[in-house]
């Protein structure tokens, strides 16, 4: 599905155009607010699917200045397929800590969001809770997740590969399994649906799904499945909240590149990473930026340390497992 939203700006006029997978609500206040502040039109094309194949299709005739998605995976995928180019920024690189961006300037961070543990709120002594210990055969039976293989849960599943190593994953996959409530199946907001309704006791599911469910944002029904479960910061065992990311890379082709990095500049400023955070309950990649006091609700978030890169590279081998443990069946 491709979907422009926005006009192209006036002759002569300074602009800049976006390709995103991000949804058009979830980014248009931060894009009202750069043109505000800066004059320059963002003309803006929504990509629902395949943003690399058609960028790689358009080649150099391609419009496009930045593409902006979600997942680390897929901001590897356009630096694989040589579609971005580095960037040198004294701005980005002050802003992005080194781990939520490429050591060669071709991708950057602009927002995270945890993997983190829904509870039921009669469950205690959850604050110390790793992702390891979610396969233990006390919670047999008690566990509610999506599909292994959605994009939120690989992720997951390959930094547990990084830690680890494939032997130690696969059985960790295989206790996973066996303590599921019902088949892995629905989204994150069905985990917190079935721990409201006495399904399960525990799952996992993105934290900006927390800010969504508990503004009521999503409706008067996810606002009582939000307020029903506890959230807890889980960790690798030695390690930190694992998390991923939304990002964006300046186009290999882009016909307005100064001005791609000044947007891209400006989405990890103060302003605009206190707008990420309050439009999308995400949480910020430059430090001491403002943060939803329903994400600071659920305590300090201390990232795991394993590359993005190398999650990203074992994405597949992860996905592997999954098929290979029956996970989803």
């Amino acid at each position: 599905m491709l979907l422009s939203f926005c006009l192209v700006g006036a002759a002569g006029a300074a602009e800049v155009n976006l390709y995103t997978t991000r949804e058009p609500g979830l980014i248009r206040p931060l894009l009202d607010a750069y043109t505000a502040k800066s004059g320059v039109t963002v003309n803006t094309v929504f990509v629902e699917k395949g943003l690399a194949e058609r960028v790689a299709a358009e080649g150099a005739r391609s419009s496009a200045d930045l593409l902006m998605t979600v997942d680390i995976g897929n901001l590897i995928d356009l630096v694989d397929r040589d579609l971005a180019q580095p960037v040198r920024s004294p701005a980005l690189e002050a802003a992005v800590p080194a781990p939520l961006r490429d050591a060669g300037g071709r991708w950057f961070a602009l927002s995270m969001r945890a993997r983190v543990l829904y509870a039921d709120k009669g469950l205690a002594d959850l604050k110390a809770a790793t992702y390891e210990s979610l396969a233990d055969p006390q919670w047999k039976g008690k566990v509610c997740l999506r599909s292994g293989q959605h994009p939120y849960n690989t992720a997951l599943i390959a930094a547990f590969l990084v830690r680890h190593g494939a032997e130690k994953t696969e059985s960790w996959l295989r206790g996973l399994k066996a303590n599921l409530a019902r088949k892995a199946a629905g989204g994150d907001r069905d985990v917190a649906r079935d721990i409201a309704a006495d399904l399960c006791e525990v799952g996992l599911g993105n934290s900006y799904y927390v800010g969504l469910m508990r503004s009521g944002r999503g409706g008067p029904d996810q606002k009582k499945w939000g307020e029903a479960i506890k959230v807890v910061l889980p960790t690798f065992e030695g390690g930190g909240t694992h998390v991923n990311v939304s990002g964006a890379v300046v186009a290999k082709a882009a016909p307005n590149r100064d001005e791609a990095v000044k947007l891209l500049e400006y989405l990890v400023s103060d302003e605009a990473q206190a707008l990420y955070a309050r439009t999308d309950y995400e949480y910020p990649v430059k430090a001491g930026a403002a943060i939803d006091p329903l994400l600071a609700d659920l305590g300090t978030l201390t990232i795991d340390t394993t590359p993005l890169a190398e999650i990203a590279r074992n994405r597949k081998a992860a996905s592997l497992l999954v098929d290979k443990v029956g996970f989803d069946n």
